[in-house]
């Protein structure tokens, strides 16, 4: 992945990512893998906004920021990422790093249960 990802593919930036991330056939680094992540996010990767929401969220890598987290969730949501729509909708559902609003919630809510994602 290494020479994928150095050559700017996202899908390798994101796998990368999450070898950094386990350490898996690497030390385990959460800020390079954070900085894989938003490589490939800034590319239009959903996995890697997903991931890279997460560690916002979770202050992984990064410092906790929900705002940047509900950016980064909202981003892979409107690519019709369910897990990133579950995500955002948590989000607007607690208010956290965008205004509280439950029918904005309850419409993301729905697009990914319509993926078969449970809630």
């Amino acid at each position: 992945y290494r020479q994928a990802a150095g050559q700017g593919s996202p899908k390798a930036q994101h796998a990368l990512g999450g070898c950094y991330a386990l350490g898996r056939g690497c030390v385990k680094n959460k800020e390079q893998a954070a900085r894989l992540y938003k490589q490939a996010a800034d590319q239009g990767s959903a996995d890697a906004q997903l991931d890279l929401g997460t560690c916002y969220e979770y202050g992984t890598g990064v410092a906790t920021d929900h705002k940047m987290a509900a950016r980064f969730y909202r981003q892979a949501a409107e690519q019709g990422l369910a897990t990133a729509q579950s995500s955002f909708g948590r989000c607007c559902m607690q208010g956290k790093g965008v205004a509280h609003d439950i029918t904005v919630a309850t419409r993301y809510f729905r697009l990914a249960a319509d993926q078969g994602h449970a809630i």
